[in-house]
């Protein structure tokens, strides 16, 4: 049986996987979903970008995890892809969900579409937090209404500094085992880098058509998707 390590993206908390975890627990594996520091009930602790690779690599080594699945959405890709090559021959897997992916000495900031400045003006416009979506930010992403209120009521402002520190990386993320959901509503194609990447033998690619929540737009297919990894 295998260990899930849940890790949800930007604003959220371990509550975000709430629909994810049954059907994984049913079918006998660990889950065990994961707030990073500076978010939801953990707000109030102060968190740069190795903090958040700290916070799960600590999680798996205090539980003494082994078979690890390690899931990250989002923004929480970048720690995920990090901490992945850090718990060594604990790592089953590694599974991107429609998310950013750590480049050696880049930030989700540099990565930035509209570039790494505009970006951190944004942060400084709201106190160095990245404020976060509204309604109708979410709105073609496959959500119903009452999702969409969870996600929007649910989330915290994230500390801006997991958001502009690089990411540290030992060696080429393409050695490791993993695979990449692409969700089709938030885009085609996965970006450049994860293009890239998906040319790697230990690489695959996943699709589901819905957006780019599917932990609350379509949990069972996420589950599925999930369990398919260690079938």
């Amino acid at each position: 049986m295998a260990d899930f390590v849940l890790v949800a993206g930007a604003w959220l908390g371990s509550w975000a996987w709430d629909e994810v975890v049954p059907p994984l627990r049913a079918a006998g594996h660990g889950t065990h979903p994961l707030t990073l520091s500076g978010l939801a009930e953990r707000r109030e602790v102060p968190a740069g970008q190795q903090t958040h690779v700290r916070d799960i690599v600590d999680e798996i080594e205090r539980r003494d995890l082994r078979d690890v699945v390690l899931v990250g959405h989002s923004y929480s890709g970048i720690p995920v892809g990090q901490a992945a090559e850090r718990i060594g021959d604990r790592l089953t897997r590694v599974v991107f969900v429609d998310s950013e992916v750590p480049v050696d000495g880049g930030s989700f900031a540099s990565g930035w579409w509209q570039g790494q400045a505009a970006f951190e003006a944004q942060l400084a416009d709201n106190g160095g937090h990245w404020a976060p979506l509204g309604a109708a930010d979410l709105d073609g992403q496959g959500l119903t209404d009452g999702q969409i209120a969870r996600l929007v009521e649910g989330s915290t402002p994230h500390p801006g500094g997991t958001l502009t520190e690089p990411a540290v990386l030992s060696r080429p993320l393409g050695e490791l085992p993993a695979t990449y959901v692409k969700c089709l509503l938030d885009g085609p194609e996965p970006n450049d880098t994860v293009a890239s990447l998906l040319t790697s033998d230990h690489w695959r690619l996943v699709t589901m058509d819905t957006g780019h929540w599917p932990m609350f737009s379509q949990p069972a297919e996420l589950a599925r998707v999930l369990l398919a990894e260690v079938a």
